[in-house]
């Protein structure tokens, strides 16, 4: 009985640690190249954003499916120049997504690699 609550007890603080202490903070910009509901168990979103010229550093991320306007607005940006505000978990699990660093916030940015006349 008392080994059972245990591994209740530590499951429990396991989850709560992820779910709520984050590794860092952050912002991201650069073209909102792919984003995407995926999974074959748990559908998960996914997004990938370009942050070089040629596209060769890729900065991906995930969203949590309670964030539905967070969702919305990275459909309706897709190929535009964005900025991401996120949080970088320790760990991730199955049904919140592919990588430990969620998006909290979207907003669409001046692409520095236009010129503006």
């Amino acid at each position: 009985m008392y080994a059972i609550l245990i591994v209740f007890i530590v499951c429990s603080l396991y989850l709560a640690i992820i779910y709520n202490l984050t590794y860092s903070e952050g912002n991201r910009s650069g073209e909102l190249i792919k984003f995407s509901n995926k999974g074959y168990v748990f559908k998960t979103w996914e997004g990938e954003i370009s942050q070089g010229l040629s596209g060769n550093k890729i900065f991906a991320f995930s969203v949590l499916d309670s964030d539905a306007e967070i969702i919305q607005k990275l459909q309706d940006l897709q190929g535009k120049y964005v900025k991401v505000t996120y949080i970088e978990r320790y760990k991730t699990l199955p049904w919140w997504g592919d990588t430990t660093y969620f998006t909290v916030e979207v907003k669409e940015e001046k692409s520095p690699f236009l010129n503006s006349k």
